[in-house]
């Protein structure tokens, strides 16, 4: 691993600890979070309940525009912020949502959009996209492929830079930010600006690895993780043909991508792929800022959001935006 991204692994040096087994000071209550797989059911169950949206307050607006979807299918929604009285163009972030490719929506980064809207003074939307198994690979990276066409396509009446458009995403969010700084790459019709890459989602084959199975992983589980791919994958899944546009790791050739910030911590079963993709970005020329977070585990900002590893974990976020952007 070259110096760029070896500088980035945060171990703090006061700690004796195996960073790989032991939980963040932060986040010692994690140790009881129980490890629930999701399935069939319980996915079914989780995207029935609707996420409450959060009041962005008078200095950012909110609204919800619909941009032309992918040919044959329907429209694509997003969750649109911006700082109050935006009047010249300014950056956007494209953000993608987590929830293994089989649940989650726009509102459950509401938080952190509104922040980053407010605070990086950007416009942040949020896409609604089509979730397996119902809608298998390549619904949602062409849903995703959609918002960021039909962002250019309203640039000017969103008071958006075109040159500016950032990608982002957590989780399968990340993995399907990820995947779409590929297709947008190789259609060369909208080059994003920057790739900001929360744990994510990268690499269907991890879900062959049993020696994962015993890790201290907390929120998402390797059960979890071999029913999100297989729902978006079907029986492709770990197989010789799965497309790049659908697990970005399976891309061999990674250069010309936007340069990307990719965070996760050492107790996430996405720890290996995303150091590995990091690597392989960096090989390939594309700059490219790892931040490891010893004792994290999968989405610990949105389980523990006041924790100060988690206040922090964001402040590196908005500071890679602002750098790029």
């Amino acid at each position: 691993m070259d110096a760029s991204l070896t500088q980035l692994l945060r171990r703090p040096s006061h700690r004796t600890e195996d960073p790989m087994t032991t939980f963040h000071p932060d986040l010692r209550r994690g140790r009881f979070i129980p490890n629930v797989s999701y399935g069939r059911l319980s996915s079914r169950l989780v995207r029935s309940v609707k996420w409450r949206a959060t009041d962005p307050g008078p200095d950012v607006s909110v609204q919800e525009i619909l941009v032309p979807g992918p040919k044959g299918a329907p429209s694509v929604s997003l969750r649109v912020f911006q700082p109050t009285g935006l009047k010249a163009a300014a950056p956007a972030l494209l953000w993608i949502h987590g929830g293994g490719l089989i649940f989650g929506a726009p509102e459950q980064d509401d938080r952190t959009n509104i922040a980053f809207a407010r605070e990086l003074g950007i416009t942040v939307a949020a896409v609604r996209y089509r979730l397996g198994p119902d809608h298998p690979a390549p619904a949602a990276v062409e849903d995703a492929y959609a918002a960021l066409r039909g962002l250019a396509d309203r640039a000017d009446d969103l008071h958006i830079d075109v040159d500016r458009i950032a990608i982002g995403g957590a989780s399968a969010g990340g993995g399907l930010a990820a995947a779409l700084a590929l297709l947008a790459h190789d259609r060369a019709e909208i080059r994003p600006a920057f790739q900001l890459l929360l744990y994510p989602m990268l690499d269907d084959r991890t879900t062959t690895r049993t020696d994962l199975d015993s890790l201290k992983v907390r929120v998402w589980t390797p059960k979890s993780n071999r029913y999100g791919w297989s729902s978006y994958l079907g029986d492709a899944v770990a197989g010789p043909d799965v497309s790049p546009y659908s697990a970005a790791a399976r891309r061999e050739d990674l250069t010309g991508l936007p340069p990307a910030w990719i965070g996760v911590g050492t107790l996430d079963l996405f720890h290996d792929e995303d150091v590995e993709y990091a690597r392989r970005l960096s090989d390939s020329g594309v700059p490219c800022d790892l931040d490891v977070i010893p004792g994290a585990f999968h989405g610990f900002d949105l389980v523990f959001p006041k924790a100060e590893i988690s206040r922090e974990f964001w402040r590196r976020q908005a500071a890679a935006l602002k750098g790029a952007l």
